[in-house]
């Protein structure tokens, strides 16, 4: 319930305007620079998980992780993999979305980049409270697969393989 009203807010109250693009790889490539800041958590993790294992004091670099190293190898790896789903949804998404939607494209990066920050604090605190992160990641990209299938299957069927 959180997301849809943080979303719905800053759809709101914030004060900027997506761009007019009329043609799909206008929107593709306005998508594809909306994504390279939702790297920004993946390529945090990256460098503190570099620096904890650079810092850490085992004398086999290979051997058995820390509980920490572990939590930032973790979040890394599962970072990567929801991003690449984040990715392909919204390239999808924007394709479907009409024009004055368009805003949603950096609103739901926003929530991305920040729902991943979340899960990684929470992730360090203890396990159990990791799921309020996850699922403010991944509950809007359920959301985006949906409306992405709605849109192919429902809304455009004869575009389907075009």
């Amino acid at each position: 319930l959180f997301c849809p009203c943080l979303i719905y807010g800053a759809y709101i109250f914030l004060p900027f305007d997506a761009p007019l693009l009329p043609t799909v790889s206008a929107r593709l490539v306005y998508t594809l620079r909306c994504a390279a800041f939702a790297t920004f958590p993946i390529v945090l993790g990256m460098i503190v998980s570099g620096i904890s294992r650079l810092c850490s004091s085992a004398l086999e670099p290979f051997g058995e992780l820390h509980r920490e190293m572990e939590i930032h190898r973790t979040y890394v790896s599962q970072s990567i993999h929801l991003f690449i789903l984040y990715f392909f949804n919204m390239a999808v998404l924007a394709t479907y979305l009409p024009p004055e939607l368009l805003k949603l494209i950096p609103l739901l990066t926003g929530l991305f980049a920040i729902s991943r920050l979340i899960f990684w604090m929470s992730y360090a605190i203890g396990r159990s409270f990791r799921a309020f992160g996850f699922s403010m990641t991944f509950l809007p990209l359920l959301a985006m697969l949906l409306w992405n299938l709605y849109g192919m299957f429902v809304l455009e069927p004869e575009n389907l393989l075009s």
